[in-house]
């Protein structure tokens, strides 16, 4: 028999083989086959009796991976259609949705609780009544629940869960962050004792295959992970969450650089299952979707517990000296009084970010990046963030010798001293990922600060997404402005976002909460919407801005990416992708369409890991047009050698 097999390679093709004497292939199954010079592992999507004529040898596999299939044909369209869409090969496609460990091991045993869920103490609100009924009625289809945090957005989830597993369906549950599924697993697990699996990137892959085989086997009921839980292969899909859906960490930063909302949005179209995404901010996209009614919005306007929204105050720290503003140091000495905790945000890690000559102006980048170095103290080391490049600190300029040097800048490493100054009795904890090296490590720091062991938390995003601390009255943003300062169009709606979801972290169960927005910035409409909390107002500016310039959500955007170690080969071989692009938009545009290109030009962040990088985007209002254009041009560009060709479809950001 033959087989039809694909493999982790940019190749738009499948290869044939077949079986050997003894060893028996199937669909769905790894295989080990001779490939050129060496043997890789192939996945079987096809087998056949009968082969044309042909030139060359066809080979036998080497080894068969697996006693058991892995996948099936629900996998192979769905990598089909991933292929054709984000512009990579079905190889590459399946390999990413499919763990690459050989053996199982026994799973982690899943945390179960003997703490009342918060949301035990409530009666069900009205609104998540009507949001359980309207979209358990529905079967299928697509829905957003839009609630204020502290809402019960997750009740509203399980209870729609709860009625879908009823039915003898299966649930998955996507969550941004892998810190959220510690807090996540714990409250989902006491709900369906023994039906619950975690699948994520972090896993080791022998844990990772064992939890997809038991998925694959049907012994899980609902699946919790990060965004590479959206392949998880049920046979009987029935719904698919999307818990905060406006986060960046749904999309992949390396090829193929899928996106879960949109896969998952296919798998709900082609299972006939139920979507539900929500967040308290949402994402530019899915506003407008909700606004032209092609996803059905529920509203959660008031927080379960009663609490109402925080008051929020903006301080202007063109007049401050200390990283900490005094009506910072206030409120946290009030509220550490009170016998309260304390959550501060910076999302920026480090002691300092830059190291500058106050004689020369020379600035420390790193060698291999156009970025500068991140001082970390308690390393003693100059960081790059982007290549992992360290170099010990220096005491004279590099450039003129001098010794009137200094760092600029702050991260959580130089608050957390700031923290400690002011406050020396009050326990600290700083959550980042310099502090949390391992998942338990993040499981141990949430669990002291629930328990009311620390006081205060300061952290990057990884305190700023669904986690929930009923102790919390005070949430000081130390920088608002980090997302603002980057050359993307997208940075007013990240400052928005993230100002909003910090500041659902405090005032979730009383009226205490309070939000201290320290800003060089105070005039920016992101920032004073976000404090008056007028949401929607927010949006439609927004979306009036990006109407005008002809950005997303009213355009698709394509980014083509060259990278390489030889500055002047990039820089020629994006003129000529350039050319092809040219002359692909000139033999697929129609008429009345809107396709153009912007650029080329060297990216914002012009050299990383030693390699030269250029960028041209291809813009467009027709996904299929622009997605037609592209194919067709990356099958003619041929990447000179030594070079790198990056596409990414609907880009979150063009750095």
């Amino acid at each position: 028999m033959y087989i039809d097999v694909v493999i982790n390679r940019p190749l738009n093709m499948r290869f044939t083989y077949k079986e050997g004497e003894s060893l028996k292939a199937e669909v769905g199954l790894r295989v080990v086959v001779p490939f050129g010079k060496q043997d890789v592992t192939a996945y079987v999507v096809d087998t056949f009796f009968e082969l044309a004529d042909v030139s060359y040898e066809i080979k036998e596999i080497k080894r068969v991976v697996d006693d058991q299939p892995l996948f099936g044909k629900k996998e192979i369209e769905l990598a089909q259609w991933m292929a054709n869409f984000y512009l990579c090969s079905e190889g590459e496609a399946l390999s990413l949705m499919i763990p690459g460990g050989k053996r199982e091991v026994d799973l982690p045993h899943l945390p179960v609780s003997d703490e009342i869920n918060q949301q035990d103490s409530f009666e069900l609100s009205d609104e998540q009544s009507v949001a359980i009924k309207n979209i358990t009625a529905a079967k299928e289809g697509l829905f957003y629940l839009w609630g204020v945090t502290g809402s019960g957005k997750s009740e509203v989830f399980l209870s729609v869960a709860e009625s879908v597993i009823a039915e003898g369906k299966q649930v998955i549950y996507l969550v941004p962050e892998i810190t959220l599924t510690h807090q996540l697993a714990k409250l989902v697990t006491n709900r369906f004792k023994n039906k619950v699996a975690i699948l994520h990137s972090q896993m080791k892959a022998s844990q990772r295959i064992s939890a997809w085989r038991k998925i694959h086997r049907g012994e899980v009921k609902v699946v919790i992970g990060a965004r590479s839980a959206v392949f998880a292969p049920f046979k009987n899909l029935g719904l698919i969450i999307l818990d905060e859906e406006h986060e960046n960490s749904y999309k992949s930063g390396s090829t193929p650089r899928y996106h879960a909302r949109q896969v998952a949005q296919r798998r709900a179209s082609v299972e006939k299952a139920l979507l539900v995404m929500g967040s308290a901010t949402p994402s530019t996209e899915a506003f407008l979707m909700m606004q032209e009614n092609r996803i059905v919005k529920q509203t959660l306007s008031s927080k379960v517990a009663g609490g109402k929204v925080p008051q929020m105050v903006i301080v202007n720290m063109l007049n401050e000296k200390r990283i900490l503003s005094k009506t910072l140091q206030q409120e946290i000495h009030k509220t550490l009084a009170n016998k309260k905790q304390v959550i501060l945000f910076l999302n920026r890690r480090g002691f300092s970010y830059y190291f500058h000559c106050n004689s020369c102006g020379y600035s420390l980048s790193c060698p291999h990046c156009s970025v500068a170095l991140t001082f970390h103290k308690h390393k003693n080391q100059l960081v790059c963030h982007y290549c992992g490049y360290k170099k010990s600190p220096v005491s004279v300029c590099p450039n003129c010798n001098s010794v009137d040097i200094g760092y600029g800048g702050f991260g959580t490493e130089m608050v957390e001293q700031e923290v400690k100054l002011f406050f020396p009795t009050a326990k600290t904890e700083r959550l980042d990922t310099d502090s949390a090296t391992d998942k338990e490590k993040v499981g141990e720091i949430l669990d002291n600060f629930r328990d009311g062991k620390t006081d205060i938390l300061l952290g990057t995003q990884m305190v700023a997404k669904g986690l929930n601390f009923p102790l919390v009255d005070l949430v000081g943003i130390v920088l608002a402005d980090s997302s603002l300062n980057l050359p993307d169009f997208r940075s007013q709606e990240r400052t928005f976002s993230l100002i909003t979801q910090v500041s659902g972290r405090t005032g979730r169960f009383n009226d205490a909460g309070k939000v201290i927005i320290q800003t060089f910035n105070s005039d920016n409409s992101a920032i004073r919407l976000a404090k008056e909390n007028l949401v929607e107002q927010f949006y439609l500016e927004e979306l009036q801005q990006r109407k005008e310039t002809n950005f997303p959500p009213y355009s698709r955007l394509i980014n083509f990416v060259i990278r390489g170690k030889d500055n002047k080969k990039c820089a020629s071989a994006i003129e000529q992708l350039k050319t092809e692009i040219d002359k692909a938009i000139f033999l697929t545009k129609k008429k009345g369409s809107f396709l153009d290109v912007l650029g080329p030009t060297s990216c914002p962040i012009e050299k990383i890991a030693g390699s030269w990088r250029y960028h041209l985007v291809l813009r467009g209002n027709n996904v299929a047009e622009i997605i037609r254009v592209a194919s067709i041009a990356k099958e003619s560009f041929k990447v000179p050698s030594a070079l790198y060709l990056e596409i990414d479809v609907d880009p979150l950001q063009i750095l």
